[in-house]
């Protein structure tokens, strides 16, 4: 399976941490030591990956199980050896997010090592 492939599953269940409500899955794309850093309401937020895990489970109900219109799309992917940048616009919670992550291949996989988030405004569905 092709580097692009594996990170394309990896950003995939990243987006299906947070549509499911999964802390499992959160974990699952994340490295341990990732952080997870962007601009809310004005603020600078910053959580470790349990933190956002705890985030993402606290969802009630799910995106999915709300019936929420899935939106994902890898606006772009550039692929250095052992580490990747990808750029994605998702909707969460009612807004459309622009997120940078950065990606290492560790332990014969890709995962999120960071997440920088930009908040682009109200989702349109």
């Amino acid at each position: 399976m092709s580097a692009e492939t594996e990170i394309c599953q990896t950003i995939q269940t990243y987006f299906d941490c947070m549509f499911e409500a999964s802390a499992e899955k959160t974990h699952q794309a994340f490295h341990p030591a990732a952080k997870i850093t962007g601009y809310m309401s004005g603020a600078l937020a910053e959580m470790s990956v349990s933190e956002f895990a705890d985030l993402v489970a606290k969802v009630s109900p799910s995106p999915k199980d709300a019936g929420v219109i899935a939106r994902l799309e890898v606006v772009s992917l550039d692929i250095s050896g052992e580490t990747a940048v990808a750029r994605v616009r998702d909707d969460y919670m009612g807004l459309t997010f622009l997120d940078t992550l950065s990606f290492v291949h560790v332990d014969d996989r890709w995962q999120i090592y960071n997440k920088l988030f930009h908040v682009e405004g109200k989702a349109a569905a």
